[in-house]
C-alpha cells in the first residue's frame, strides 16, 4: 500500500470474492480486519465499505491492469 507510485492490487477472499484495490486510501488495515472502499463515485470516494477479517483473505495479486481513463 505504501509504494511510490502506488500499485493497484487485488484482494482475494475466501469466499470468492475479489476487490480491487486501485488507490491507497481505499482499505484501512487494523488488527483483525481490513476494511475496503467499494462502489466508487467518479472522485473515487467509495459509497460503502466492506469489513473483511484477515483471516479470509487468501491471496493478494499484485498490477492488475488500472482503471481506463
Amino acid at each position: 500500500m505504501n509504494a511510490q507510485p502506488f500499485v493497484p492490487f487485488r484482494v482475494c477472499i475466501s469466499d470468492g470474492k475479489t476487490y480491487d484495490i486501485t488507490n491507497h486510501d481505499m482499505l484501512m488495515v487494523t488488527r483483525n480486519s481490513v476494511y475496503i472502499g467499494v462502489t466508487l463515485d467518479a472522485d473515487e470516494i467509495a459509497e460503502r465499505l466492506v469489513q473483511c477479517s484477515i483471516l479470509h483473505i487468501t491471496r493478494i495479486e499484485d498490477n492488475i491492469p488500472a482503471k481506463a481513463a
